[in-house]
């Protein structure tokens, strides 16, 4: 008896083994690296959430440094989570609602808020980020259901799309979220000037009426359970510009590197460099493509990453 379980459950392991290589790559990726990302998530266990940038950390051997990135604006694909994850907490400590139209990226503060526009059909939307990801290959921004259905890629699963960082709605969140936790802020250490002699004289009263603080979310009075204005529901369309999807291999400051980039990827597909100015500073640019389609992307963007080019990414334009 005890041979036979043992077999059986080499049995039972080599079918969970045969399973588990069906999936496909980018599935295997997003949800091992949830539960990466839950292991090196240190949350609140009620699910209120707190502020959060957070340190550099790796996936799979990539390197991820978030940051507050006032002027961030990227495109790229964007992919959708939801029934597996609903309900547990997000990176920041909140919990984690599908049916709430928040989002999930790499690197931006926790929580923020960006516009999402979908390329290909000119939604747009503006959208709460509180969650860390997508870590699957060639995605941008992860978004829950109800996002995807508001954008409209419910269905396909995935979109172009073109994310921007909101500066106010993310600094009224950040507000809330700090206030609201009472969480204490170093002050900066106070030099006491010389003593001088100072010659006074009495306000006028109209002056002191009138001179009262204003109400802003800094206020003292305003400091606990200050909420902030919710971000607009509203999907607005915007006319649709025709885009491509290009697979980015790197960004060289010299052409000599560019051309040596050029060389050991265009076997997988036509490859051109461009020449940009960016604070300038000359670079040149190595992209394959235009792709035919998201899944040619990403089939192109794992090939190219097997041949040992792992900073590869998908841009749209």
């Amino acid at each position: 008896m005890k041979l036979g379980f043992k077999n059986f459950c080499i049995f039972i392991l080599l079918n969970t083994l045969i399973i588990l290589s069906g999936c496909t790559e980018t599935e295997l990726i997003v949800h091992t690296a949830k539960k990466v990302q839950s292991d090196i998530i240190t949350a609140s266990p009620k699910g209120n959430g707190v502020y959060k940038v957070g340190k550099p950390y790796q996936i799979f051997g990539k390197w991820y440094y978030p940051a507050e990135e006032s002027d961030y604006s990227e495109t790229g694909i964007a992919s959708w989570y939801g029934p597996k994850f609903h309900g547990k907490l997000t990176a920041n400590g909140e919990l984690f609602d599908q049916n709430l139209v928040t989002a999930a990226h790499r690197t931006l503060p926790m929580p923020s808020a960006v516009r999402i526009t979908n390329l290909e059909n000119g939604r747009a939307l503006n959208i709460r980020v509180n969650d860390r990801g997508p870590f699957a290959r060639g995605r941008i921004i992860d978004v829950s259901r109800r996002g995807a259905q508001l954008l409209g890629f419910e269905k396909n699963g995935t979109a172009k799309v073109k994310v921007e960082f909101l500066s106010r709605e993310s600094r009224n969140l950040k507000i809330e979220a700090l206030n609201n936790k009472r969480m204490k802020v170093k002050q900066p250490k106070i030099i006491a000037s010389p003593r001088l002699t100072v010659v006074t004289k009495p306000l006028n009263t109209k002056e002191i009426t009138n001179s009262s603080p204003k109400d802003y979310p800094g206020n003292v009075k305003n400091r606990i359970n200050y909420t902030a204005p919710p971000l607009s529901k509203k999907v607005n369309v915007l006319p649709v510009i025709p885009t491509e999807i290009y697979v980015q291999t790197g960004t060289f400051s010299k052409l000599q590197n560019a051309l040596r980039m050029r060389d050991k990827v265009y076997k997988i597909g036509p490859t051109q460099i461009s020449r940009l100015s960016i604070g300038g500073n000359e670079l040149f640019r190595v992209r394959i493509g235009p792709m035919d389609n998201i899944e040619a992307a990403d089939k192109t963007l794992l090939r190219i990453a097997k041949s040992g080019v792992v900073d590869a990414r998908l841009v749209v334009e």
